[in-house]
């Protein structure tokens, strides 16, 4: 169609971020990481594949793990998005950024924020995994470096479950 005839218009959405209402003009078709990263300013969110294999763009959306490249914006019109910049609190990491840090369970870092965020999601929904849900609430996240042993002690460490610190 000529002269941009039948474009969808932009519309206003406000979702909250981190604790912080962000009202941004979005078309139909912008996902939620498009949002994130280039007009709220968070690029700790990963855009891998965009067909919603590799979980490196996970946050939450009302407390639940969502593959924010698979997502539109508009859908997000009221809801609380956590990213990884949404955990640390006072400049302190949370118990899982540690607990990543603590077993060396960051390799390139590009898988970093969607694992951070699945595990945040479980640990919030069930302080003590076992390791089958561990892996269960892990395995929509890839990593390239298969860093996975890591990964799973980190969680492990986060919830309390004696895995001592490697990296210390």
């Amino acid at each position: 169609m000529a002269n941009g005839e039948g474009r969808a218009k932009a519309q206003i959405v406000t979702i909250d971020v981190n604790g912080e209402s962000h009202e941004v003009s979005v078309r139909p078709r912008h996902t939620l990481v498009e949002v994130l990263r280039e007009k709220v300013g968070l690029t700790g969110t990963k855009e891998g594949c965009t067909q919603g294999v590799c979980g490196a763009c996970t946050v939450l959306v009302d407390g639940r793990p969502t593959l924010a490249c698979l997502t539109l914006a508009v859908e997000c019109d009221g809801k609380t998005v956590r990213t990884v910049e949404g955990l640390a609190k006072n400049g302190e990491f949370s118990a899982i950024q540690q607990a990543f840090i603590d077993q060396g369970a960051v390799q390139c870092g590009f898988c970093t924020p969607g694992m951070l965020m699945s595990a945040t999601a479980l640990l919030e929904h069930n302080p003590t995994p076992t390791l089958p849900e561990i892996k269960k609430a892990l395995e929509g996240n890839l990593c390239r470096c298969t860093g996975y042993n890591a990964i799973v002690d980190a969680v492990r460490q986060a919830s309390g479950q004696g895995v001592k610190p490697v990296m210390r």
